[in-house]
């Protein structure tokens, strides 16, 4: 049981999940939703995939992690590196299978899975050590979800932008984030984050400034006629939120106080995407 539970941490099931989800705002973007086998498809695609390059990405950081997060499954010992690598290769073969039947016969959807899959690799084996760019990276592939759930039941339209664009700009802000969090091991490894580079401070700022373009844009699907009344209520929490958690963090940008405002950020991600499903279902 300690064995399974290690493997369930290892890909960050909440992660998964929201990941999964984006695929069915994205199909929901560009036609009425229909709960189909492309979608389930669409859904199980982005799950394992990102389950995928959480465990290859604590593999990558099992050294880090010793420093900034030991009880994670690999420096605790729940989980070889291994068994990390060798869960990693399953749930990707399940991806790209599930890819494959997602709108078949059309291979649109396995061509944007396999570069999601390639731009994360990327980020885990080089990018994360290049700082904010590891963090756009990063944030290439939660969009990803979104546009793979369009093309999963059709061409995707324009009205995808605004919200892949806000998705874009808010998981930056996050990532820059956890840069604070992470500082002291991230500076034995020598990744040079934002923080590492130039300071906490000026990280919170950086962190407060995507957050913030995201916030800027929330309003553009109501007022383009994008979206349902329905989205309101949600949106006005999650703006509300993140305003709150970047008000905390400009305060006090500690690695504790960090910590405590990557966690808030991904709440009021959730209500987010709910803010995003309740408008267009």
């Amino acid at each position: 049981m300690e064995k399974l539970s290690g493997f369930l941490r290892l890909i960050r099931p909440l992660n998964c999940v929201m990941m999964g989800f984006a695929v069915i705002v994205g199909a929901s973007l560009v036609s009425f939703l229909d709960f189909s086998i492309n979608l389930l498809l669409g859904f199980v695609t982005s799950f394992t995939l990102t389950g995928a390059s959480m465990a290859i990405n604590d593999y990558y950081d099992r050294d880090i992690d010793a420093i900034n997060e030991p009880d994670r499954p690999i420096p605790s010992g729940a989980v070889s590196p291994k068994g990390a690598l060798i869960f990693a290769l399953a749930l990707s073969i399940i991806g790209f299978v599930a890819a494959i039947g997602t709108n078949f016969p059309s291979v649109s959807c396995f061509v944007i899975a396999a570069i999601a899959w390639i731009v994360s690799v990327t980020y885990v084996t080089k990018g994360k050590r290049t700082g904010l760019v590891g963090n756009l990276l990063v944030s290439t592939c939660v969009v990803v979800p979104f546009v793979y759930g369009s093309f999963a039941i059709q061409e995707p339209r324009l009205s995808i932008v605004i919200f892949t664009t806000i998705a874009f700009f808010s998981n930056t802000g996050r990532e820059i984030v956890k840069g604070i969090a992470d500082v002291e091991g991230d500076r034995s490894q020598d990744v040079g984050t934002i923080a590492v580079l130039h300071g906490e401070r000026t990280a919170a700022i950086v962190s407060t400034v995507f957050l913030v373009f995201a916030i800027v844009l929330t309003p553009f699907p109501w007022t383009l006629g994008l979206v349902s009344p329905w989205y309101l209520p949600f949106i006005v929490i999650t703006d509300a939120g993140l305003v709150w958690s970047c008000i905390l963090l400009l305060r006090d940008y500690s690695r504790r106080n960090a910590r405590r405002a990557k966690n808030q950020i991904l709440l009021w991600f959730v209500i987010g995407l709910l803010a995003f499903i309740s408008g267009v279902v």
